[in-house]
């Protein structure tokens, strides 16, 4: 028998997010939760019956206006598009209303744990031997940080209506791109676009939607959004993303409170109808591998210490009980 460890469990093809189909995923199935024959629950693939959300990439040939405001704005092809612009609105915020963080400074895991809390959440990415953090409450009020990791160009985005914390590769062909914010939003999800071209990308996939880059996709780096308590037990030398980031913004509070409230329905969202299997706003990790998705409620992963995601093929282990858990692959005996 050969198991190979998937190091983090946010990949290209593993995305923990907040909303089910309130957010610009490519999901189109939900797992249901099973016993296999040892009692493990296992989660099997079934399509639900939502309306598909078409996948960015061709070109429309479409006369659409621009969303409104947005030719004062920004100076890109408006005339490429791969998502109807209908479906992008304002978030409410103008363009880099929302701040994106573009020199970092950071501090000792030591320094950090006087304002942080042992299970708040943070996103950790690693490249060598270089360790870095970066705390939710502070990604909260801007959503993108461009940083370069171990020298590799990254930007560290998050989206608060998604719980979406998702890295992408910044070098694309021969530019390094930075990232700010539109101040739009599609299906709920930050629309990101790149100061070099003034190209609008959707965070949820990675995609060009709008602009001269219309067509193209980021290339998605592992991050982890784990507890704090994680980060002091197993990377006591990390950095750590710093307060001081040159805004004064009242870190530690959450701006949207009480929008993940399960009970409520995402008063911001707009687009496909999401299915009744489960709350809009149920946490969910989905898994995207060799063209098929399954969405994983989590009370998978919260009510058992293992459980089986089975793709045709292969078939994906937890590692036991973990929020989220961590994926491993089998590939048979």
């Amino acid at each position: 028998m050969q198991q190979s460890m998937f190091a983090y469990p946010y990949i290209a093809l593993l995305v923990l997010g907040l909303l089910l189909s309130a957010c610009g995923q490519r999901t189109t199935q939900t797992a249901a939760d099973t016993q296999t024959a040892s009692g493990q629950p296992e989660a099997t693939a079934q399509t639900t019956a939502n309306t598909p959300i078409p996948e960015a990439g061709a070109l429309l040939d479409s006369d659409e206006a621009p969303p409104p405001g947005a030719s004062a704005e920004f100076r890109t092809d408006f005339s490429r598009h791969t998502v109807h612009y209908s479906d992008i609105f304002s978030g409410g915020p103008p363009r880099d209303g929302i701040p994106a963080i573009d020199e970092p400074a950071f501090v000792s895991v030591s320094e950090a744990d006087s304002w942080l809390e042992p299970v708040e959440p943070v996103a950790r990415v690693q490249v060598g031997d270089d360790v870095r953090v970066y705390p939710i409450q502070i990604l909260m009020w801007h959503e993108i940080v461009n940083d370069t990791v171990g020298g590799v160009p990254l930007s560290i985005t998050f989206c608060p209506l998604c719980n979406t914390a998702i890295a992408f590769e910044r070098q694309f062909d021969a530019m390094v791109l930075d990232f700010g914010t539109t101040g739009r939003l599609r299906h709920s999800n930050l629309i990101m676009y790149d100061r070099q071209t003034e190209t609008w990308w959707q965070q949820g996939t990675g995609d060009a939607i709008v602009g001269e880059l219309a067509g193209s996709t980021l290339t998605f780096f592992p991050i982890e959004m784990i507890a704090w308590a994680d980060v002091r037990r197993d990377s006591p030398d990390a950095q750590v993303l710093s307060r001081e980031t040159g805004h004064n913004r009242p870190y530690g509070e959450n701006p949207y409170q009480g929008y993940d409230n399960i009970n409520n329905s995402p008063f911001l969202y707009e687009g496909p109808p999401t299915p009744g299997t489960l709350p809009a706003v149920a946490r969910v990790l989905t898994v995207d591998l060799q063209g098929e998705a399954v969405a994983i409620p989590s009370i998978c992963w919260r009510s058992s210490r293992s459980f089986t995601i089975r793709l045709a093929p292969p078939t994906l282990l937890s590692s036991g009980h973990r929020a989220p858990p961590r994926l491993w692959m089998h590939h048979g005996c």
